[in-house]
């Protein structure tokens, strides 16, 4: 019988039920990547965060990576930010920081005095396209406009207001065919910089509650229009979430809090 520690952590969340939960599982060893595939389906959460340590003297501490029920994915915020808060609270962590190695490049979470943790995140380019007849679908009162986010395969669509993205009810059946990731859809917040939704049902998720990497292209993208580069986020899904972005040339910082679910083994025979 082979046994695996299995953390449950809401992100982006200050009380439990609130932000996107994550699930994390530090390992010793990579496991094969089909047994990996199969603990994130059966975790049934929208991430499953697994890490391993790198050796003494690596550019990194841990190597991360994240599979949805579905499919590995390249970039995850809410189980990066689950999985340091994991490494901080129950591996006996010394340090305020920790780095990871991950299919987008080294990324980095420090602990702030405030006890918020701090995502060093890539800066994501995108780029002015017509919106796509599957989004126009989805959304009927789509923009003409859409931008295309190639490092991280989705598209983003800017409403009027804050409003107008609460109410949004796409349908999910047509977004379903959209052949890049999910689509980001956002608009200027009523009392805070910019507000979003994120819908990605092709990975088996109809909407995330708070994506943690969908900020690396919206911090730019607001910092830009809004002439600041520190903004507050919120991500207006039912759980909600609120989140404290900084641009940083091509890095971007991403802050939200935590707070532990549950603690237990998963079991293999």
């Amino acid at each position: 019988m082979t046994e695996l520690p299995l953390y449950q952590v809401d992100a982006f969340a200050s009380r439990p039920f609130r932000g996107n939960p994550a699930a994390v599982m530090p390992l010793t060893d990579w496991l094969d990547d089909g047994l990996l595939q199969s603990l994130a389906l059966e975790n049934n959460l929208s991430e499953t965060a697994f890490l391993v340590r790198e050796p003494e003297g690596s550019d990194a501490d841990f190597h991360i990576r994240w599979f949805t029920p579905g499919i590995e994915v390249p970039l995850c915020g809410h189980a990066t930010l689950a999985s340091a808060w994991v490494i901080f609270n129950r591996l006996d962590w010394p340090n305020d920081t920790v780095r990871f190695r991950s299919l987008s490049g080294p990324l980095g979470v420090s602990r702030k005095a405030d006890g918020w943790l701090e995502l060093d995140f890539p800066n994501l380019p995108y780029a002015p396209i017509p919106t796509p007849e599957i989004i126009r679908r989805s959304v009927p009162d789509a923009p003409e406009q859409a931008l295309l986010i190639n490092n991280d395969a989705n598209h983003m669509i800017v409403l009027e207001n804050e409003a107008a993205v609460r109410a949004l009810n796409p349908d999910l059946r047509a977004l379903k065919a959209l052949e890049r990731g999910g689509l980001i859809v956002t608009a200027p917040g009523d009392d805070c910089d910019f507000v979003s939704r994120y819908f990605c049902p092709a990975d088996g998720i109809d909407e995330d509650p708070v994506t943690g990497s969908i900020h690396s292209v919206l911090t730019p993208y607001w910092a830009e229009r809004l002439g600041k580069t520190r903004l507050v986020a919120r991500q207006l899904s039912a759980r909600g979430g609120e989140l404290r972005c900084e641009l940083h040339g091509d890095r971007v910082h991403i802050a939200g809090q935590a707070v532990p679910y549950l603690t237990g083994t998963v079991q293999l025979a």
